[in-house]
């Protein structure tokens, strides 16, 4: 009698941001109660890039979807805290490195405006000042640094060799504008933390990562999910999330949404978001589409939001609050599209000897963080005045208490 194989399964997870990070978390959180057949840390493939390279590393040494999501959303009551600060750290060595640069650069500048007064341009002249800019605001060893400790941690490795299953993390090559992918041979020798902080480098934002005699940046210059690395490394049923969606106004307005003003209105960093979400997300689309030609045997499972949620697209991510909210959000979410997508995914899903568990849907009382469903409901500026109403009610009770003095024993 021979015995059936497993089917390979595999993850994807494209970048974001902390904002994509904290979707991702949310989403993850709830497939893995809800898909039954499926252990998230027991994946055979899993492929990350920028924020997404994050959680597959975690996943791939063997930290829950919860226990990443109470690392970087509850971080500070969680027993390995990754407080969002840690991103926010000014790139001061490659500041002091750019400034250095000045005066030499300065000196040839005048030098070669001087001495061609009639055929040199002064802008011209002067234009080689730019190589001062900063390539970074905020430095990213921080991270590294955070990851080398959680991943060198017993039972967990911070490299790619060691192992039990197939991690690819993404980054480009700032010189060719290659992908690569770490974790393939010949490129599985760096610590998978080093390759974490390489993938996110998102250029302005993060210096580039030297690694070996290259440097490397965002991993989604080319591709948003870089989902065919999974493919190619033999997984057949493949589950995707992408936090990132142009908004639609119009059709949040048209299901019942409070009119929005025009994007416009919010300013640059709206028009830009606006912008970048839509030329990623029309890139992913196209690579999906040729998919099923080119992988026949493979299943791709997507998990996106909708275009017209506004809390995905609109969320402060600078704010503890509004990190908690949104994973909450993600997950219940998550939990919905997975009800109302049942007819299409089950026997996808089936195939693979996945099966969606309706029992753990239909709870109307799972939480991520242990919200309360009315406080979920409500805006943050009500649950934060509900929170400063409980904490004076207790106080006054106390201090009557302390008025009232001890209570007589009963004779």
């Amino acid at each position: 009698m021979t015995t059936r194989r497993r089917p390979r399964i595999g993850l994807a997870l494209a970048g974001g941001g902390p904002l994509g990070a904290v979707y991702e978390l949310g989403v993850l959180s709830a497939l893995a109660e809800s898909l039954q057949g499926i252990d998230l840390n027991e994946l055979d493939v899993y492929v990350g890039v920028s924020a997404g390279g994050f959680i597959a590393a975690g996943l791939a040494n063997g930290v829950s979807a919860r226990k990443l999501t109470a690392m970087f959303v509850e971080s500070e009551t969680a027993d390995e805290p990754l407080s969002p600060s840690i991103l926010m750290k000014p790139a001061l060595r490659e500041y002091a490195r750019r400034a250095s640069s000045i005066p030499p650069l300065l000196l040839n500048s005048v030098w070669h405006y001087v001495s061609n007064p009639m055929s040199a341009n002064f802008f011209e002249s002067f234009q080689r000042l730019s190589r001062a800019i900063p390539t970074g605001v905020f430095d990213n060893a921080s991270i590294e640094h955070f990851l080398t400790r959680l991943f060198t941690a017993p039972g967990r490795t911070n490299d790619f060799r060691e192992l039990r299953h197939k991690l690819f993390l993404v980054a480009t090559n700032l010189d060719t504008g290659e992908s690569v992918a770490f974790g393939t041979p010949g490129h599985d020798d760096i610590p998978i933390s080093a390759a974490v902080r390489a993938s996110a480098a998102l250029p302005g934002l993060f210096p580039p990562v030297e690694i070996g005699d290259s440097y490397f940046v965002d991993g989604a210059l080319k591709k948003t999910l870089h989902a065919s690395v999974a493919l190619d490394h033999g997984a057949e049923l493949l589950l995707c999330i992408n936090p990132l969606v142009p908004f639609d106004s119009q059709l949040a307005a048209s299901r019942g949404a409070p009119r929005r003003r025009k994007l416009v209105e919010d300013g640059l960093p709206v028009v830009l978001a606006q912008t970048f979400r839509a030329l990623i997300h029309s890139r992913m689309q196209a690579g999906m589409s040729k998919y099923e030609k080119q992988y026949p045997g493979a299943d791709v499972v997507l998990f996106e939001p909708n275009s017209d949620d506004a809390d995905m697209f609109f969320t402060n991510m600078f704010s503890y609050s509004s990190r908690r909210r949104l994973s909450e959000h993600a997950y219940q979410k998550t939990r919905q599209e997975l009800l109302r997508r049942y007819d299409e995914l089950q026997p996808i899903l089936a195939r693979h000897g996945v099966s969606i568990r309706l029992d753990v849907l239909r709870d109307r009382d799972r939480q991520l963080l242990g919200v309360s469903r009315r406080h979920r409901r409500a805006p943050m500026q009500v649950m934060d005045a509900t929170r400063s109403l409980e904490a004076t009610l207790d106080q006054l009770e106390a201090c009557l208490s302390l008025r009232r003095g001890p209570k007589k024993q009963a004779a």
